[in-house]
């Protein structure tokens, strides 16, 4: 096939009509040839038109897929990419502020999913491999393919899922393009802090063009916004033992959050057919992402402090003391800057031919970083320096599932000469001079990647195979992550001090946790006119954080792809095989406890995976389609996990060295997996599914002892025989489990079955996922990180000349959620369910107007202001994480020539 005939090719009803190039020409296709041919051509623009292209890209892959494509250029209706992907069945997210930040992949968790960028694997802008989707504006992107099952030719694949983002190619779109586009934000919660915004705007604008007889064509597109969010969050230190037996809460550490966010996402490719048989393809994206955030609380110790709690007007429900009061509270009063930058680069060219003779060849070169800064900077204000020499407070307390609330307090924690900057109980002992009145984070991380591919394709003339195909890629990857912190004092060796006049600020609100107005500035400001100093913490642990982790992962694969005769269907698939060595190693500290003391060291391993893999359609000229696929898959561990550092020592009793650690050695999760599906479709406007899918995890990655053999580490003589033949405890290859699951999608436009309904549809899909996981046969099962056992979304929408109107809902299930714990650690909670509720409303100006090409909306998300709830596991009273994000509006144009 000549890459000029794939080119014409567009996503509308006529072009999906000669999809699958050689097979049966099915009646839906038929009925649009004909239509075409006699000038009869049926338009389908908007909303619809997104909902047929994803169908029609659903029905022709031989994989399982989901898909979601832009309605029109930049008129994805999401915040970023994450929004657009958490739509789709058997998908959801977890939100970071608000904003769809990680993706799960039937019911399981960013680290057990892939993410591409135009098929080439991509750098994170986390700690780990993940990819944070809210790093992709939406309105750089055309279409995105989650494949479900994968195939040997597919690189980079994940254990539940791939993530193909795909932009813009200008040859395949066909025609020239202007548009461009705003739109206003505005965050109901307010302006919570004094300096930040409830109000913001996004713009963007694309360009794509064909040049020399339409043999380059050229597409840019650039899209920067500047958005607030805002959060009133509630965080618990945990529950203690209280009176009775019951559990009472042991600290509060609540906070109001204003974030600025700024991002510009910049998109471009250039595409050059060099001959009707070879194309040149170079594109290249750049993200630049700002996230500037400032929290301010009070942090209250209670139970776990010297508070004392009155035995008298106590309330317990359900084992859990809800009312109450405290004396002699000592607060701390926080002022918090976290700033968040993050660079992405990713390009690469593709050179694709396509000859006469059956032979094509595909090379690829491409190139993906990520340098990212994470500056947390805390300041601490109280009554004195230390505890028991201050001012306290006597609070009555309510604990309620929406977190503690307070009353009658007798501070008044906005006065500037009582709220002093200080080191208010002493939790700097171990700073210099024992004075620590804040910390300093900043957390480095650069990621680096580079990929090269190439593949070879023989078509063949009749039989079982329509082609064969081998190929090769090569992807070495380098992460690294350096934290330098420091302690924040005070200059001058003052142990407190008022904040100077200069940087005080309006007092922020605290009425949502009932404890009013709080003293507040920016520490940022402080330390940059002198008030503060910083003294670095040269503790152990701080270089224990360092890490740098290296892969060279080389694949080799063989498919052949079927097309055949199947009785009265028509068989498509594909079979093939992966063969995977994989090369890695990391770099960081060891304490050996020696004389040697920290000691920097570089361990590795290196191993074969072989992946097998079939996928197999059955295509009935009803319209109907029976899916089988099978596969051997694999998801690479976590990168912080991998980490060399450890530390260890000579265990007296056993006389042998023990310690904890990392484990560079560690294997990818690995796993069977089976999916059958059955398909209806009615056209390519509709169509109904059931998906039923097994997977047989063969490991899995937990944290346990395992042997390990210390002879090459120096040791402390502990003045006693003892054995170098020790245990470690770090991650490991424990055993795994079963995950299987059915998933019901579809998308119904209403005219299918009542031509009056004409514009009404709806689309969406339910995921039952169940999950055995036991790694050690010796304790309980354990639940996988971000796996929710329902997952449901579903969009019933409207739209006919050029009005629509549609509403979204996406629910999960109670889930295994990350969070950020001290220091920017990862902490994992139990998440409660959860139900999104986002809507829009819009119009298209028609071809009979003289605004043709004009669009306007208005958007609005969470509109039940659904909170993000984690609690102690069965204990709905025992609330961790409450996180009040409010309500967001957005409303705006497109202007499309």
């Amino acid at each position: 096939m000549a890459i000029r005939s794939k080119l014409s090719a567009t996503v509308s009803l006529s072009a999906c009509a000669v999809a699958l190039t050689g097979l049966a020409t099915p009646a839906w296709a038929q009925d649009a040839e004909e239509a075409a041919d006699e000038g009869d051509v049926i338009i389908v623009s908007g909303y619809r038109a997104s909902l047929e292209s994803a169908i029609a890209e659903k029905r022709e892959k031989d994989q399982i897929i989901e898909s979601v494509s832009s309605e029109d250029i930049g008129k994805l209706p999401d915040a970023s990419i994450g929004e657009s992907i958490a739509r789709l069945p058997g998908l959801t997210s977890q939100r970071i502020s608000g904003r769809a930040g990680y993706i799960s992949v039937r019911g399981f968790g960013p680290d057990f999913s892939s993410t591409l960028l135009n098929g080439r694997q991509q750098t994170s802008t986390n700690d780990n491999r993940g990819i944070e989707f809210d790093q992709y504006p939406s309105e750089i992107v055309s279409s995105v393919d989650v494949y479900k099952s994968p195939s040997a030719d597919l690189i980079g694949q994940g254990l539940v899922g791939t993530i193909d983002i795909r932009t813009i190619r200008p040859l395949e779109k066909g025609e020239q393009v202007i548009a461009f586009g705003a739109r206003g934000v505005y965050a109901d919660l307010g302006k919570l802090n004094s300096g930040s915004d409830d109000l913001g705007y996004r713009v963007f604008g694309t360009y794509v063009d064909q040049f020399l007889g339409d043999t380059v064509g050229l597409a840019l597109s650039v899209a920067y916004s500047e958005e607030p969010y805002q959060t009133e969050e509630f965080e618990a230190w945990g529950y203690a033992d209280g009176p009775d037996g019951d559990k009472i809460v042991g600290g509060v550490k609540p906070f109001v959050t204003s974030s600025n966010l700024k991002r510009l996402g910049i998109n471009g490719t250039v595409q050059y057919e060099a001959s009707p048989s070879t194309m040149l393809t170079l594109d290249g994206f750049y993200s630049d992402f700002d996230d500037t955030n400032i929290k301010r609380g009070i942090e209250i110790p209670l139970a776990w402090s010297g508070a004392a709690l009155s035995p008298t007007g106590l309330e317990s429900t359900d084992g859990v003391i809800t009312g109450g009061t405290f004396s002699g509270v000592e607060a701390v009063v926080n002022n918090h800057n976290y700033v968040r930058k993050a660079k992405l680069y990713s390009g690469g060219l593709n050179v694709e031919h396509e000859g006469e003779d059956g032979w094509n060849v595909n090379a690829d070169i491409s190139f993906s970083r990520t340098d990212r800064n994470e500056l947390i900077l805390e300041s601490n204000a109280g009554t004195a320096p230390g505890g028991g020499t201050g001012a306290t407070d006597t609070l009555t307390f309510r604990s309620t599932p929406s977190g503690t609330f307070f009353t009658d307090q007798v501070l008044d924690y906005s006065d500037p000469t009582l709220i002093q900057l200080t080191d208010p109980l002493g939790w700097g002992g171990g700073a210099p001079g024992g004075r620590q009145h804040g910390y300093y984070n900043d957390r480095i991380v650069e990621d680096e990647l580079w990929q090269f591919q190439a593949d070879i394709e023989k078509e063949l003339d009749g039989g079982f195979l329509s082609s064969v195909q081998a190929g090769f890629d090569y992807v070495t990857r380098s992460k690294s992550l350096v934290p330098d912190e420091y302690f924040l004092q005070l200059s001058g060796d003052r142990l407190q001090a008022q904040v100077p006049s200069q940087y005080l600020l309006s007092p922020t609100n605290l009425d949502y946790l009932g404890l009013g107005p709080m003293v507040s500035y920016n520490p940022l400001d402080l330390l940059e006119g002198g008030e503060y100093v910083i003294v670095p913490n040269t503790a152990e642990d701080v270089l224990f954080k360092t890490f740098s982790i290296d892969e060279d992962i080389m694949t080799f694969f063989v498919q052949g792809n079927i097309e055949s005769d199947f009785g009265n269907a028509l068989l498509t698939g594909n079979f093939g095989v992966q063969a995977i060595h994989t090369d890695q190693s990391s770099t960081g500290f060891v304490n050996t406890g020696a004389a040697q003391g920290i000691i920097e060291r570089t361990i590795g391993d290196n191993y074969w995976d072989i992946l097998p893999s079939l996928n197999l359609s059955l295509r009935f000229d009803s319209d109907f389609v029976i899916r089988f696929a099978a596969a051997r898959e694999i998801q690479r561990p976590r990168l912080d996990d991998m980490r060399v550092n450890f530390s260890y020592g000579v265990d007296p009793v056993e006389r042998i060295v023990t310690g904890s650690g990392g484990n560079p050695s560690l294997r990818p999760y690995r796993a069977t997996a089976f999916d059958l599906n059955f398909e209806k479709y009615f056209g390519n406007k509709g169509y109904l599914a059931a998906q039923l899918f097994y997977k047989k995890l063969h490991n899995y990655i937990y944290t346990a002892e395992f042997p390990f053999d210390y002879s090459s580490y120096p040791v402390v003589d502990p003045g006693y025989a003892f054995s170098y033949q020790g245990r470690i405890s770090a991650p490991i290859n424990g055993d795994g489990g079963e995950i299987y699951g059915i998933e019901a999608a579809g998308t119904l436009p209403f005219e299918t079955f009542v031509s009056a309904l004409e514009g009404f549809g709806v689309t969406g899909g339910v995921s039952y996922t169940k999950s055995k996981i036991q790694p050690d046969p010796n304790t309980p099962a354990s639940d996988i990180p971000g796996y929710s056992r329902w997952v449901a979304n579903g969009t019933a929408y409207f739209e006919k000349g050029g009005f629509s109107v549609r509403g979204s809902m996406r629910y999960r299930s109670t889930f295994l959620g990350d969070f950020s714990g001290f220091g920017a650690n990862r902490v994992r909670r139990r998440a409660k369910a959860e139900t999104i509720i986002d809507a829009q409303i819009g119009y298209d100006f028609q071809s009979d107007s003289a605004l043709e090409g004009l669009s306007l909306f208005i958007q609005g998300f969470n509109l039940t202001n659904e909170p993000f709830v984690a609690i102690n596991p069965g204990e709905p009273l025992q609330v961790m994480n409450y996180q009040n994000y409010g309500r967001r509006f957005m409303g705006g144009f497109t202007y499309k020539f």
